[in-house]
């Protein structure tokens, strides 16, 4: 895999360099380690195999986790060291949520975050929304995660929009708020005592695109889904998540790093637009222990010409090694470059610097050929569990952009909106295997 140091800045126009001016950004960090591009070779051996393929899901027969509300993206709250919490015998997941009256496509404009409980890591019941009404940030929350210690729940998240704006933008910017967690008879899982809402990541322009820059032509902007990570090696604290490259498109072009070996670009033709495809796996180093305060550091891993969005990275550690994992759609990959709606994943000996995509091409778990959308978001749990939620199934030969051009009763009835049978993976060096199917929603 090709290796290399962080560009410094491009210059970019007037507009962006006013509103970054007047911003609070964290700390940068100066030459902190290599960024690591996952090329349009390794991209190119990508193959669905037994080992990879996810079994068929009939999403007509999933039973929802509740009736009321579209459920998608989830994760589950955990210790500080990356294991999953138990509160009083309780395991308490987290997901983006919105009515179930709602267009499917429309749910990303009004998600909120609600949670769930269970006694067996199963059977979830509902709780309610996590933040008080009017207190969280941006028009709609998007996805995070969640940490316990000594009794308070430190939520981080995402605030995508300005809350009571007239028209819907794509602002995203990394938040993080705390509380503490109480169990009672009477109410369940609640939580009180909260702190402020504080924005702990935007980003800066130097490592990670900013939102004016890819207004300037780009296919899509993202700064979202942070991820909390304690390096059990040295203690430090991280926070993980998705980008995109720096830069405007003008100022972009695919580089020989970004394509692979000599041999490889000899034969390889890369179409011009494959530039807008920009995705990277960003990350943040804690300063404080409140953890408000973060130096940003360069990607983990950039995709540039060769997919456009790496959504909720996360990192699952086995042994002494790093195993990053992240979700992308089949239609994110950039012309010439094909992969499924999939989780993919990478391995190093360190945290920074030095991935490899696993098995060769990076695929560690796809959807079925004739069941392509059938589950997203993937998260790999500690103990090799992933979870994830059923999306659009059977689709009869439709693509995804076909889904909002037929009839409303035919949306509702294709997609799933809930969590979606659970696989288990063993996870051997830089191989990984799909082993099992469990029920949905099993985060055990």
């Amino acid at each position: 895999m090709f290796i290399r140091n962080r560009k410094k800045a491009l210059t970019t126009f007037a507009l962006a360099a006013t509103l970054v001016a007047s911003a609070n950004f964290p700390t940068l960090a100066e030459g902190a380690g290599t960024t690591v591009n996952w090329t349009r070779e390794q991209a190119s051996k990508i193959q669905q195999t037994a080992d990879n393929t996810a079994p068929y899901f009939n999403g007509g027969e999933i039973e929802k986790m509740t009736p009321d509300y579209h459920v998608w993206d989830t994760w589950p709250l955990r210790n500080r060291d990356g294991s999953i919490a138990v509160i009083n015998g309780y395991k308490i997941i987290f997901s983006l949520t919105a009515p179930s009256n709602i267009l499917p496509g429309k749910r990303h404009d009004i998600a909120e975050i609600r949670y769930f409980y269970s006694k067996n890591g199963q059977d979830w019941e509902l709780g309610g929304t996590v933040f008080p009404e009017g207190e969280a940030l941006g028009s709609r929350q998007w996805a995070g995660s969640a940490m316990v210690d000594n009794g308070k729940v430190n939520f981080f998240y995402t605030a995508t929009g300005r809350k009571g704006e007239e028209h819907l933008s794509y602002e995203q910017r990394l938040v993080k708020a705390s509380a503490d967690i109480e169990v009672s008879k009477k109410d369940g899982i609640t939580f009180s005592n909260w702190s402020d809402h504080k924005v702990i990541l935007e980003p800066e322009g130097k490592y990670y695109q900013t939102m004016e820059e890819g207004m300037q032509g780009d296919i899509a902007y993202a700064f979202r889904d942070p991820w909390f990570f304690e390096d059990p090696k040295t203690g430090e604290e991280y926070i993980l998540f998705e980008g995109n490259s720096n830069g405007t498109p003008a100022e972009r072009m695919c580089e020989p790093e970004h394509i692979g070996s000599e041999e490889f670009r000899a034969n390889h033709e890369v179409p011009e637009v494959s530039k807008l495809h920009n995705g990277s796996i960003g990350i943040a180093k804690a300063t404080n222990d409140d953890l408000t305060e973060f130096e940003i550091m360069p990607p983990l891993v950039e995709a540039n010409c060769v997919n456009q969005e790496l959504e909720r990275p996360h990192i699952v550690t086995k042994g002494n090694k790093y195993y990053l994992f992240t979700d992308t759609h089949l239609n994110k990959f950039a012309p010439g470059v094909s992969g499924p709606d999939g989780l993919f994943g990478f391995v190093s000996d360190t945290l920074v610097g030095g991935y490899e995509p696993l098995n060769g091409d990076g695929l560690v778990i796809s959807n079925p050929k004739e069941n392509p959308y059938q589950a997203y978001s993937w998260m790999v749990m500690p103990n090799g569990t992933v979870v994830s939620f059923l999306n659009f199934f059977d689709l009869e030969g439709k693509t995804i952009n076909d889904i909002g051009h037929q009839p409303h009763e035919w949306q509702f009835e294709h997609f799933g909106g809930t969590l979606a049978p659970s696989l288990k993976i063993s996870i051997n060096q830089d191989k990984t295997k799909i082993v099992k199917e469990l029920e949905p929603g099993v985060f055990k």
